[in-house]
């Protein structure tokens, strides 16, 4: 199996960034599989995704001599930039409630290499997914919620991530607002899926109150969480059109399905370092 490497980095823009990336490449015996990059004229930043293998002597023998060597080229051009394996998947802990078809889908996909990431642990505010958790042999954390408690559960999940080395929270239909104090220490590394309706229905029952309004479009919306409910960096959307003849269980149906691929997708390109951060938007190097 080829080793393969992933750089990713943004900048400001500036004449001669690729040029110096590429050149650093062919200088050390690097042989480009892929490379992306993304030009933003009205913030003026720079975004580029390189994939890349050795392909002769000069190449660096170890991941860390290759980091040490990219190193002076991110200091004189101020890079913000990450280098890593790509046999290294990123660790993820899943957060659910009740509703089990994210986590379903996610454990399906990961049990099957369909996800390039560890799955290494549920959480949940609620004891009813441990049997699904667990069939595929991954540990469920029980960790009830109350508002009296909710800055200790909180930090329940912390020590989890930590304990595992998480790089990723995601959120398959958790049905808990996270605080800001985790929000903000999770900033970039927490990704959530919402249902997205026009208009959209926040709240308790929104399928039924988008059946009541006869709404033609239903869609999903995975996004990193921020302190704004549901209004952080958008990562992917998907819809699919119902009409008149739709009643709520099909709308149901369909938007719980529609969630599930929409939140694949995003765990798939966050395992794949193909999503960086550009304000409060993202750039997804698909």
């Amino acid at each position: 199996m080829i080793q393969n490497y992933i750089l990713t980095l943004t900048a400001e823009d500036r004449v001669g960034l690729v040029a110096a990336v590429t050149g650093f490449l062919a200088e050390h015996d690097g042989f480009i599989l892929d490379s992306q990059q993304y030009a933003d004229l009205e913030l003026e930043r720079f975004f580029m995704r390189v994939e890349f293998k050795g392909a002769g002597d000069k190449f660096p023998s170890s991941l860390k001599t290759l980091i040490g060597k990219f190193s002076p080229v991110g200091t004189r051009y101020a890079l913000n930039w990450t280098l890593v394996s790509g046999a290294e998947k990123p660790n993820i802990i899943i957060a659910v409630s009740k509703g089990s078809h994210c986590l379903n889908d996610l454990l399906h996909r990961w049990k099957t290499g369909g996800l390039p990431v560890n799955i290494a642990g549920v959480v949940s505010n609620h004891d009813s997914l441990r049997d699904l958790s667990e069939w595929h042999d991954v540990a469920f954390h029980h960790l009830p919620v109350t508002d009296d408690n909710r800055a200790e559960q909180e930090q329940a999940i912390l020590e989890i991530m930590d304990r595992q080395q998480a790089d990723y929270l995601i959120l398959a239909r958790y049905m808990q607002i996270l605080s800001d104090d985790l929000s903000g220490k999770l900033a970039g590394r927490c990704i959530n899926i919402h249902h997205s309706f026009l208009p959209g229905f926040k709240g308790a029952r929104p399928y039924h109150r988008a059946h009541e309004r006869g709404v033609k479009l239903i869609g999903a919306t995975a996004h990193f969480v921020s302190a704004d409910l549901d209004e952080g960096p958008i990562i992917e959307q998907a819809v699919e059109r119902v009409d008149h003849r739709a009643s709520v269980e099909e709308m149901i149906r369909i938007g719980r399905d529609i969630e599930a691929q929409v939140l694949a997708k995003a765990v798939k390109w966050a395992g794949e370092h193909r999503i960086l951060l550009n304000g409060n938007r993202t750039v997804v190097f698909r």
